[in-house]
């Protein structure tokens, strides 16, 4: 199957799942070795695509094939990694705030290409991905308890920013 995205789509494409699990990470206060437990979560969930959607075309060609050469999985990482780095500071983005509304935006522009782009079941699918990466990183750890005791698991930050980037996606609640 030939997909017919040109490098910047598939850039924004990739780094877009990446960018929602950070602004999960950062819309929560759970402290430095919280938000590090949410970025590993992000990792470990913008992975699961390729063993979740395996016969989802998109999703196999953004994601580096990790089971094959090692060396060219980093690399295609590396690359995604650092356009979007790119494109984040050509963006002025300098704020947490910035960050989040910046990840919105990208989502609405990924549901637009997913919109005219995708088959309905690629569309569909990926973003069933994109969305489990924000809910798995925003209940990777509890935000406002005290030495890892009480707090809740889904902050009232979390929330809105899932509602906000729920909307953008075009999903509906998977957290009904």
């Amino acid at each position: 199957m030939s997909l017919n995205y040109t490098e910047e789509e598939l850039n924004l494409l990739a780094n877009t799942p990446h960018i929602i699990g950070a602004a999960m990470a950062f819309a929560g206060s759970s402290g430095l070795f919280g938000t590090g437990k949410e970025m590993f979560t992000n990792a470990q969930a913008v992975m699961s695509g390729i063993k979740d959607y395996p016969n989802n075309a998109l999703i196999q060609t953004i994601l580096p094939d990790a089971k094959g050469n090692a060396s060219a999985a980093m690399d295609k990482m590396k690359k995604v990694r650092d356009w979007g780095v790119a494109r984040m500071k050509a963006k002025g983005v300098d704020s947490a705030q910035k960050f989040q509304s910046e990840a919105v935006e990208d989502c609405k522009a990924v549901a637009a290409l997913l919109a005219t782009k995708a088959t309905p079941q690629d569309a569909t699918e990926y973003k069933q991905w994109a969305m489990s990466i924000a809910e798995k990183v925003a209940m990777a750890t509890t935000e406002g308890g005290f030495l890892g005791f009480g707090g809740e698991r889904f902050s009232t930050n979390e929330k809105q920013l899932f509602g906000e980037i729920e909307k953008a996606m075009g999903t509906q609640s998977l957290l009904a």
